[in-house]
């Protein structure tokens, strides 16, 4: 943070802690002061933060590929857990040795889903961001899901289709089975998605309890846009382009894996809406989401 910025913050000149600001709450202090200076870790020249950052990283025999994808993780992240599905490859090994301060969690099920829903209760971050391990995703996006978080979104879920975003390696299959489910979803829920099956996503940890990933494969990433919508979480879209793989073999099938996405999204139609979470006032100031 810049000198002016540490003294904006020590003279409490916009926390809601002087008497002017507690007659613009009627009488009623803010949601919660300013955290300590020491709290916030540096963004940007400009920007800082109070919220810890876990990131989740699924992966199985990703070993050539993490080296890669660790490289482009911001300094800034205060926790990695790696999700290991048994890999028989020294992906454990090589994620130590980049990372040796890294969470390792052994999954007990199989497939995407079960990996992530298992780094997520690992997570001890205020926000949880979740990418892949095979180079498709770029961690130098972080800074745009964690910026969206801090302003005020409850869910931020990255878009090869917004402006900016993009994809080398969506085959027709894809895109023309993405396209007809992102609007079936926005049929049946009132939601703008432009992008439903796309694995770049994050949210707050507080939130865990309504997402509560409990599929197995691929069709995670639907179930959490869906649940996100079902229990009135405020969803932004923010662009991300996605690479093509590094090293090794996707195990996406388009066919079977769009049937699944289909499967989940008539399932949780016929469950009905998820209660309402409770959430922080519209008018609070953007220092109660923990941005400087």
């Amino acid at each position: 943070m810049t000198p002016e910025t540490t003294k904006h913050y020590n003279g409490k000149s916009s926390l809601g802690m002087n008497s002017e600001t507690t007659k613009q709450y009627g009488g009623k202090p803010p949601l919660r002061a300013m955290p300590p200076i020491e709290r916030f870790t540096p963004l940007t020249p400009h920007v800082a933060i109070s919220p810890t950052v876990s990131v989740v990283v699924p992966a199985m025999n990703e070993a050539e590929n993490l080296p890669h994808v660790f490289a482009t993780l911001p300094h800034w992240i205060d926790e990695i857990v790696l999700v290991d599905g048994n890999s028989t490859d020294e992906t454990v090994a090589v994620a130590r040795r980049l990372r040796p301060n890294i969470r390792v969690i052994t999954q007990t099920g199989k497939g995407k889903g079960n990996a992530l829903a298992a780094g997520f209760a690992a997570c001890t971050g205020d926000i949880i961001v979740m990418i892949d391990a095979d180079g498709s995703t770029d961690g130098h996006e972080i800074i745009q899901f964690v910026g969206a978080l801090v302003t005020g979104a409850d869910f931020v879920k990255g878009s090869r289709y917004a402006t900016g975003g993009g994809s080398d390696d969506l085959t027709f299959n894809r895109k023309f089975g993405n396209k007809v489910l992102t609007a079936l979803v926005n049929r049946i829920y009132g939601t703008r998605y432009s992008d439903l099956c796309y694995g770049y996503n994050a949210f707050w940890a507080r939130h865990l309890a309504v997402l509560n990933p409990d599929c197995d494969g691929f069709e995670v990433e639907t179930l959490l846009n869906i649940r996100a919508a079902k229990a009135g979480l405020r969803v932004q879209e923010v662009p991300s382009h996605e690479r093509c793989r590094i090293h090794g073999q996707s195990n996406l099938h388009a066919v079977r894996d769009g049937i699944r996405v289909l499967k989940t999204i008539i399932r949780e139609w016929r469950t009905g809406p998820a209660p309402a979470t409770p959430q922080p006032a519209a008018s609070a100031p953007t220092a109660d989401q923990g941005a400087a």
